[in-house]
């Protein structure tokens, strides 16, 4: 049984959850790679039908940023067609060596076990909530992207992914600059929720 102050913690942990951006993030500060495997660690936590943990991460860092940089610009210079963007292009260039670590999440289709998509998109959701109340729970600051390249199918095969896989999206990571001091703005739950007592 957790104590009051734990569950206290606990509850400022989720209602202070927020995005952060590349741009907001302290330029050349590392994240030791330490805290990286936490938050992994908390992400493999995730509930999982059948336990597939169809959750699989590449993470750049370092040298590995510039990589990832150019890798992005090259997918989505190559494949993007009619929804091609300059301003796009620019911030895949920029965005991750703006950043600490990025982690590229995919999701990979069990061949053991029949688990429904849907199953296995709300299991890799549910990774992706843990590991943003860890990024917040360290003092960090982390934003997912699911827009550049994220969609593409050609896109898979660079991060070990099959036809039936997903690629889910891209987590940046950093210190941000500035910590925001209010919590993010929500309409109270009680206005989506309904009662049944009998």
């Amino acid at each position: 049984m957790h104590n009051k102050k734990e569950i206290q913690l606990f509850n400022e942990i989720i209602e202070s959850r927020r995005s952060t951006f590349p741009y907001q993030f302290e330029k050349g500060k590392h994240i030791p790679d330490e805290i990286i495997h936490r938050i992994l660690e908390n992400a493999n936590r995730a509930p999982t039908h059948k336990k597939t943990e169809p959750w699989r991460f590449t993470i750049f860092t370092g040298e590995g940023l510039q990589r990832f940089s150019q890798m992005q610009a090259e997918i989505y210079t190559r494949y993007a067609g009619d929804k091609f963007k300059d301003t796009k292009l620019l911030n895949l260039i920029n965005y991750p060596l703006m950043s600490s670590h990025v982690i590229a999440i995919g999701m990979k289709r069990s061949k053991e076990q029949v688990v429904p998509e849907i199953e296995e998109i709300i299991a890799i959701g549910c990774a992706i909530e843990n590991i943003y109340l860890t990024v917040n729970a360290y003092g960090l600051g982390g934003y997912l992207s699911t827009g550049g390249i994220t969609y593409l199918e050609e896109a898979k095969s660079y991060f070990d992914l099959e036809d039936e896989d997903k690629l889910i999206g891209f987590f940046y990571i950093g210190y941000p600059a500035n910590v925001p001091g209010t919590f993010s703005n929500r309409q109270p739950a009680e206005d989506k929720a309904k009662w049944v007592f009998e």
